[in-house]
């Protein structure tokens, strides 16, 4: 595989997780509006007076942000696989056998001076 192969894939992989990232960033803000509204109705609806005891009370507003938090786990769990694929993409750089490194040292024009 010569460099300029190996240097269009690099691209080709970060492109593609910056549309991913980017779509992430879309979700996240549409969790945080509707994070807002939730907060908006409960705040306005879920009275102390629309239940029996506070403890029916608690358990209602808790079981509505356990749902937001599982969101928000489930995305950070995503963006930390994201960065682990990321770390061993370019840990397994291979140093061609005619002295030229590849990856991303050789895309900035830094060559072989990168890897050291």
């Amino acid at each position: 595989m010569n460099t300029l192969d190996r240097t269009e894939s690099y691209l080709s992989i970060l492109d593609a997780m910056v549309k991913i990232q980017y779509n992430v960033a879309l979700i996240l803000e549409a969790k945080a509006v509707h994070a807002e509204k939730s907060r908006n109705w409960i705040c306005n609806h879920l009275s102390t007076a629309a239940y029996a005891d506070n403890a029916e009370h608690v358990k209602e507003s808790h079981d509505i942000h356990e749902q937001l938090i599982s969101v928000i786990e489930g995305i950070t769990k995503m963006e930390v696989a994201f960065a682990k694929h990321m770390g061993v993409l370019l840990a397994k750089e291979e140093e061609p056998s005619n002295g030229v490194a590849g990856g991303f040292g050789d895309l900035f024009g830094l060559g072989s001076d990168m890897e050291k």
